[in-house]
This record gives C-alpha cells, sequence and structure tokens, in this order.
C-alpha cells in the first residue's frame, strides 16, 4: 500500500483516495476536467500586487482581458477584488477553461 501526500493540507493518505479524510480536498482529476500546469499562489501574487495591471490574466492566458484590465486599472480596483477572491477559492480558469485548483 502506498502513501502519497494531500494536496490540500499536505498529510498522508493513501494513494487511491479521491478525496483526503482530513480536509476534503479532492485528489485525482474529475473524469470531466482537465488540468493545467498554472498554479493558484503566483496567480494570487501577481493579482495582488500587479492586479491593476491585469498580469495575472497574462499568467493564465487571457490576454484580451488581461489588456481591458489595463486599459481600466484593474477596473478600477472592482475587478481585481473580485479576480483575487474567485484566485484564493480555486475557482479561477485559465484561458482553456481549466480551473486552476492547486496551490504550488
Amino acid at each position: 500500500m502506498s502513501m502519497v501526500f494531500c494536496r490540500g493540507c499536505g498529510k498522508e493518505i493513501h494513494e487511491t483516495a479521491l478525496s483526503c479524510p482530513y480536509c476534503g480536498a479532492q485528489q485525482g482529476t474529475p473524469p470531466n476536467q482537465s488540468t493545467t500546469d498554472k498554479r493558484i499562489l503566483p496567480a494570487a501574487l501577481l493579482c495582488f500586487f500587479l492586479g491593476f495591471l491585469g498580469i495575472h490574466r497574462f499568467y493564465v492566458g487571457k490576454i484580451g482581458t488581461g489588456i481591458l484590465q489595463i486599459l481600466t486599472l484593474g477596473g478600477f480596483g472592482i475587478w481585481v477584488l473580485i479576480d483575487f477572491v474567485i484566485i484564493v477559492t480555486g475557482s479561477f480558469t485559465d484561458s482553456e477553461g481549466n480551473k486552476i485548483n492547486l496551490w504550488t
């Protein structure tokens, strides 16, 4: 029996677990969802520090909305705040529609 570390809390769990028994974080990729190489931590840091320039949107490949955020200074701060909350909760998507749900 092989053990792995939970994606959410880092505790050791069995490799066949679909979700962590400690924190409930999903361990495998759901069948209808593709994976992405983008991560929450860099996106959140870019959004927090350079969100008014839309850099976090360029990071995930959303070039068009990144340019709009530059032109509106992040939607006068409101758009950036909403993006930050969505990123931290793990609901932000990349340019291909894949959720960015891993921190590191």
